[in-house]
């Protein structure tokens, strides 16, 4: 199974990024082109996944982008780091919750190598940090084809946050690598892209 890997060094748009996501996971629907690893930022953006309530949203003056993948309203911004993937599981095995722990055990490993102890939460998706929460998962699943992905607040403005309740949870619960380390090294993509693919060849 090949892989290819996107690093994307200017902000992609939300829109973009999605376009560019769809017409992949038909191509793999089709038996065409290649499986995808695709790390990435996005400008300041608000999406709601498809457990979506209009109750999340505090500040009723920001714009928010409908998507298909699962959970709730988040948000992207500069300084967060996305990590989308578009795989085949008919290639691998089918099974939705070794994925979402594969993605778990990368986040951590990456966390691991910032100096940070992150761990997972069975009642609540995503990666968590002293009860705070530095990582989302949303994904979505068609013919096994997975895609969507994760994002890692790294030195993001969490500010932001405050406008939504994201996740479902209190805005004071979220952290970055930077709030939780004081620092943030260098050659975090590469840390991302050899970390993750490691763990997707094991599912």
């Amino acid at each position: 199974m090949s892989i290819e890997v996107k690093i994307s060094k200017r902000r992609i748009s939300y829109k973009i990024a999605m376009k560019f996501l769809h017409r992949r996971v038909e191509r793999l629907k089709k038996n065409k082109g290649k499986e995808l690893l695709w790390i990435l930022e996005h400008p300041k953006t608000y999406t709601a996944g498809i457990r979506f309530n209009n109750k999340e949203i505090i500040d009723k003056k920001i714009k928010i982008i409908n998507t298909n993948r699962g959970g709730k309203i988040t948000l992207h911004n500069p300084g967060q780091k996305i990590i989308y993937f578009v795989l085949n599981l008919n290639n691998r095995r089918k099974d939705i919750r070794k994925l979402i722990k594969m993605i778990e055990k990368s986040i951590i490993e990456f966390l691991i190598s910032c100096k940070i102890k992150g761990k997972n939460d069975k009642k609540n998706i995503g990666i968590w940090v002293n009860q705070k929460k530095i990582a989302a998962i949303g994904l979505r699943v068609s013919r096994w084809i997975a895609y969507h992905g994760c994002s890692i607040n790294i030195k993001n403005n969490l500010n932001d946050y405050l406008k939504i309740v994201p996740c479902g949870l209190d805005n004071k619960k979220i952290t970055s690598v930077l709030n939780e380390s004081g620092i943030v090294n260098k050659d975090i993509d590469k840390k991302l892209k050899k970390i993750f693919i490691k763990n997707i060849y094991k599912i």
